[in-house]
């Protein structure tokens, strides 16, 4: 069976990488990755090719599309990767189209996509096309418009809707209205995120670590663009610990972060804090620390919940998705939600220190059990169903 996936991540890489995830899972199948946001270095399993269309991002408020090619005009590109997308689908004729977001998110993109979705209508009756969509959306000025709109291209194009959350937890109607309007079928998956490996979170450890009464805190922002108030807050606090030669600080950056800020975290660097761009193995590095500090996007919480590591996490203010995925997980593991003003540095010290004591063997999941096996779960779903 062969499918495409097409992810377009256009701020951080949290899309990209739970996209990635789910390809991971796909081994018995011929998978075609489409991405075209700004370049992320990951080694692939074999059954996955990447295709990179031109590169397009958003600004961090999202008000405009601009090349990453600063030698393309956008419109050079959005035309260039029309044409790459719909010949793409062309020539694979695949068994299966799945689209990470789109028509939930995504809209500046379906100068590329509604081409493609409507050739697939009426010529690759064979073909499936499925929406692969996280567990809370962004708010929206028009909301009834924008549920409408969602809705017909749902109707019209798709066959299935797989939202890569726990309805335990959090449900997609706690953020969409018009359920009731999708004709077609809504799945549950459960939430996605690799797994922490026992022995390589035991070799982590006593790599990062002397010995086992040393604290290990791990820091990190995502693809990195918006987070550097909160890396620079924990590189100063860092340094106010009474603690602190008993603790080690690993921080994070992203890909993504802008170099005056990168060179400003990596002036930190000594003996006792590690800075670095990216982690392989990322969530047996938080199973191997004592504390996790960080933004509140979907990736990175579940890797928190995967990894039952107690957190501090700073949620994205631009939109209130991350706040509400925080403050559903906070009912049921140690993550305490930091506040703008919890940045200034005799504050966070404190609640470094107080939540330091948090054990990282404790069971954090109370009477919950959480499902974080979408990835799993996604390719069992396809290969049941199709």
């Amino acid at each position: 069976m062969k499918i495409i996936i097409y992810c377009q991540h256009v701020l951080g890489v949290g899309h990209f990488f739970r996209t990635l995830e789910i390809a991971k899972a796909m081994k018995s199948f011929d998978v075609i990755l489409i991405t075209g946001g700004g370049k992320v270095d990951v080694t692939l399993p074999v059954h996955v090719r990447q295709i990179e269309l031109p590169g397009l991002m958003m600004d961090e408020n999202f008000s405009h599309l601009y090349s990453i090619d600063p030698a393309k005009t956008l419109e050079t590109v959005k035309y260039e990767r029309e044409k790459l997308l719909l010949d793409l689908i062309k020539n694979e004729n695949p068994d299966l189209f799945l689209i990470e977001l789109y028509p939930f998110g995504r809209r500046a993109f379906r100068f590329e996509l509604n081409p493609v979705l409507d050739f697939i209508k009426d010529n690759l009756r064979k073909c499936k096309v499925v929406c692969s969509l996280r567990d809370i959306l962004v708010e929206k000025e028009n909301k009834a418009k924008y549920e409408q709109r969602v809705c017909s291209a749902l109707n019209r194009w798709f066959d299935t809707v797989l939202v890569h959350s726990d309805p335990q937890l959090i449900q997609l109607d706690s953020t969409f209205s018009q359920l009731d309007k999708i004709k077609i079928p809504i799945v549950y998956t459960g939430f996605v995120t690799p797994v922490p490996e026992p022995e390589k979170v035991k070799k982590i450890r006593k790599k990062r670590v002397s010995g086992q009464d040393e604290y290990l805190i791990t820091a990190s922002a995502g693809g990195g663009n918006v987070g550097a108030p909160l890396l620079k807050a924990v590189v100063q606090a860092f340094n106010t610990l009474s603690l602190k030669k008993n603790a080690r600080l690993n921080v994070f950056t992203g890909p993504y972060m802008d170099d005056h800020d990168k060179k400003y975290l990596y002036s930190f660097s000594d003996s006792r804090i590690r800075v670095e761009e990216f982690a392989d193995n990322f969530v047996s590095l938080l199973s191997a620390s004592d504390l996790s500090i960080s933004m509140a996007g979907y990736n990175t919480c579940m890797n928190i919940v995967a990894a039952k590591v107690p957190s501090l996490v700073w949620p994205f203010v631009q939109n209130r998705e991350q706040r509400q995925r925080a403050q559903k997980i906070a009912q049921f593991v140690p993550m305490t939600i930091l506040e703008d003003s919890d940045l200034a540095i005799p504050l966070l010290t404190q609640l470094i220190e107080k939540n330091l004591a948090r054990h990282r063997d404790k069971v954090i999941v109370k009477d919950f059990k959480l499902n974080i096996n979408g990835a799993v779960n996604t390719a069992n779903w396809i290969g049941n169903k199709l």
